[in-house]
């Protein structure tokens, strides 16, 4: 999409019955999710900023070209919609990153190098976009004693799917390649 075309911004409704995924017509990162709870970790973005000031919004989460919403137990997706959706669609239209600075660094625990190397490439290449494509976002937080911890993002964070995607499709996939594995845990 060229930037003079008009913003579209299309809902969809995801796994997790209190996420839902804003899919825009327009790049929001280059590469990589950027995850927000609070106005403090949102730093690096005033649109972040400003969906989690919307009343009933927990968490927001950017991807390539959309957002992940997440509510709080009395959000209203109606007025989050609404709201969220001219948020969003203003920003773009004004042509502003996602991101004005810098996320931190997360560090990575040492480990079986090997093994890590592997694991990482499996989640980059085939359980990320997998997940995202249903609002969510799996990231490496550390693999020790055959146990590999993740950090689950938008839509997948507090899934009631999230459990069992963890057990049968991820597990199950990274122990083709990485016998040693016991278990997947959020971390």
């Amino acid at each position: 999409m060229t930037e003079n075309s008009p913003v579209y911004i299309d809902l969809e409704w995801t796994p997790n019955p209190n996420t839902i995924k804003l899919v825009a017509n327009r790049v929001l990162l280059e590469r990589g999710v950027a995850n927000f709870r609070t106005a403090e970790s949102a730093a690096p973005s005033e649109l972040a900023q400003r969906l989690l000031a919307i009343p009933g919004i927990a968490a927001v989460m950017f991807g390539s070209n959309f957002v992940t919403l997440t509510r709080t137990e009395q959000g209203d997706w109606v007025e989050i919609h609404e709201k969220a959706v001219g948020l969003l669609r203003t920003h773009l239209e004004a042509g502003r990153p996602a991101l004005e600075g810098p996320l931190p660094e997360t560090p990575v625990a040492p480990g079986a190098a090997g093994e890590i190397q592997i694991i990482k490439e499996i989640l980059e290449n085939e359980i990320r976009p997998a997940v995202a494509m249903d609002g969510g976002d799996i990231s490496f937080v550390r693999y020790e004693d055959g146990v590999l911890y993740v950090n689950m993002k938008g839509s997948c964070s507090g899934c009631p799917s999230s459990t069992m995607t963890l057990r049968v499709g991820i597990e199950n996939r990274l122990r083709e390649v990485v016998p040693s594995l016991r278990e997947v845990v959020p971390a």
